[in-house]
């Protein structure tokens, strides 16, 4: 055989092996099938008392299912009215596309008022999912109307000293709260170390506050 020919059967087996591992990482591994919810979205609520400020690092969730979903929320919070107890639900809420009804979700976010890290495993129990696909016949007040609501928003209320508050509930019905906890301090700081135990940095106006006022403690 010729050099030349070597050489050309060489790139060619080269070049198969490149589309056979290129089509491999396309295909990647088999997406969970879709779950079979009335909505094609429930949501997670991030909230805090005012001035207490947060940043949630990551809310991932076990579904009923036993499947694993990660960073399917995270960011910012919305703020009470005030610093002292709780709101009953809402927040900052965002779509949970493609994930059944939660078993069990996990948080890990950072208090930014202490500065501190924390992180918990919520349970969430059987009665709360069958209250999220049981539809209820309510008379909306934002669109003026009668119509049938769920209550598929799960908000999440975090405040200084791991307190965790969780809430269900729909755009057109109440809250009802489902518990309260308390999570542990992430022994490896914020980002899980990977900041250098840098913070995000707190707003101005919340700093103010805190050196004004103090936290307090003992009222969530």
């Amino acid at each position: 055989m010729a050099p030349g020919e070597f050489s050309s059967i060489k790139r060619l087996m080269l070049l198969i092996g490149l589309l056979f591992s290129l089509s491999a990482c396309a295909s990647g591994p088999k997406p969970y099938p879709p779950p079979k919810l009335p909505y094609n979205s429930w949501y997670v609520g991030l909230a805090a008392p005012r001035h207490m400020e947060v940043w949630v690092e990551t809310v991932d969730v076990l579904d009923q299912r036993g499947f694993a979903f990660f960073h399917v929320s995270g960011g910012v919070a919305g703020y009470t009215r005030k610093p002292e107890g709780w709101h009953q639900g809402g927040g900052s809420m965002m779509p949970v596309n493609n994930v059944d009804l939660p078993q069990r979700i996990f948080l890990r976010w950072q208090s930014l008022v202490e500065p501190q890290a924390y992180r918990i495993r919520i349970p969430i129990p059987q009665w709360v999912r069958d209250e999220m696909v049981k539809p209820e016949r309510v008379f909306c007040q934002g669109s003026k109307e009668w119509r049938d609501d769920y209550r598929k928003m799960i908000t999440l209320g975090m405040a200084p000293g791991g307190i965790v508050k969780v809430w269900v509930g729909g755009a057109c019905l109440g809250f009802t709260e489902v518990g309260r906890f308390q999570a542990e301090v992430e022994p490896l700081g914020p980002y899980r170390g990977k900041s250098n135990g840098e913070y995000i940095h707190i707003e101005p106006e919340n700093k103010a506050y805190i050196d004004q006022h103090g936290i307090p403690y003992g009222t969530w």
